[in-house]
């Protein structure tokens, strides 16, 4: 007698197709006769096959250490995606003059450039700083945490945030942005005191410099310097996906009455916000953007959620058992 095993996909894992199609469509139409695109679509195969493959032994052995392998290759695919945004992006012209000429017109200076220099102290630096590098161990942490507390929530949780982050990385590659950091270092500070914000078109296609900064021997400085010259990009700008989704995990967490976790990251949340101006990686349009975007994800996201789960796509293993036992997610 013949068991049938019957692969089903977790919501995540339809997402990301979702993701790869949409992609792959964009990069098809901006590069079509682009040498890169070929390796793109290449890596997207590859993805696809991955995800084929978990699911298909976690059909034959329906182990925990295969279904939490499924969640943590979706998850670390996002090292992957963001950078990949400035590979597609770069074929369009940049719009940091937009951001820089909006900043200027509302505040009458640059708070990006004027911050540090308002704030030089090391304290000050090391405290902020600490707060950025803390974005994606407050991610990890987070899910991890919702993981072994909650596992009906948890799929829930990591959905609404993956969502977020592929919202983000389409806004990217339509509306390139580098940021204060590379558009200052481009145009020279000269310019940007005089509130000169020229229009540099396709700059970034071929220059990557980032803006020298203070020497600062603080230990979570020379961290945060060093991880944006190894994985940094001209890219991500606007809105800011950090603001973003770190307001979009306090949100989760206060909806899942988490008060005591909500209080202990809330000083972390703080600083990490203000440290994307501070560190010149966002202008403060970017950071209300990226506030009034982890709201409207937040509910667009759950609103997507409940369409999966109810077999609008299918119903994964999980998403099942969630179901049968979660009411509180389901009413979010």
């Amino acid at each position: 007698m013949t068991r049938n095993h019957s692969i089903r996909f977790f919501s995540v894992e339809k997402l990301t197709f979702i993701y790869i199609i949409i992609t792959s469509l964009i990069i098809i139409i901006l590069q079509p006769g682009f040498g890169k695109s070929k390796e793109l679509l290449n890596v997207r195969l590859l993805v696809v096959s991955a995800i084929l493959c978990l699911a298909y032994f976690n059909s034959i052995k329906n182990w925990w250490i295969i279904r939490f392998s499924r969640f943590a290759f979706v998850g670390v695919l996002l090292v992957y995606w963001y950078p990949e945004t400035f590979d597609i992006n770069r074929m369009l012209p940049n719009y940091d003059h937009l951001l820089a000429e909006l900043e200027q017109s509302i505040f009458g200076f640059q708070p990006a450039l004027a911050f540090s220099q308002l704030c030089p102290q090391r304290w000050f630096s090391e405290l902020l700083n600490m707060g950025y590098f803390a974005y994606y161990p407050l991610i990890i942490g987070t899910s991890m945490y919702f993981y072994l507390k909650n596992r009906k929530y948890f799929e829930y949780f990591f959905f609404t945030v993956l969502f977020s982050f592929f919202c983000y990385y389409t806004i990217y590659i339509l509306f390139p942005t580098a940021g204060p950091q590379y558009y200052y270092q481009a145009i020279g500070l000269e310019q940007v005191n005089s509130g000169i914000f020229p229009h540099v078109g396709y700059y970034f296609d071929k220059h990557q410099e980032l803006l020298s900064k203070c020497s600062n021997t603080g230990f979570f400085s020379q961290m945060v310097q060093n991880t944006q010259q190894v994985g940094e990009r001209p890219t991500a700008a606007f809105p800011s996906s950090h603001v973003g989704i770190s307001s979009l995990i306090m949100i989760l967490i206060a909806k899942n009455r988490r008060y005591v976790l909500f209080a202990i990251l809330a000083p972390i949340y703080l600083s990490l916000v203000a440290a994307t101006v501070y560190i010149q990686a966002h202008y403060v349009i970017d950071v209300i953007a990226g506030l009034i975007t982890a709201v409207a994800f937040y509910f667009l996201g759950s609103l997507v959620y409940r369409l999966f789960t109810r077999k609008f796509f299918g119903t994964s293993e999980l998403s099942a058992v969630f179901l049968k036992r979660s009411v509180k997610v389901r009413n979010i």
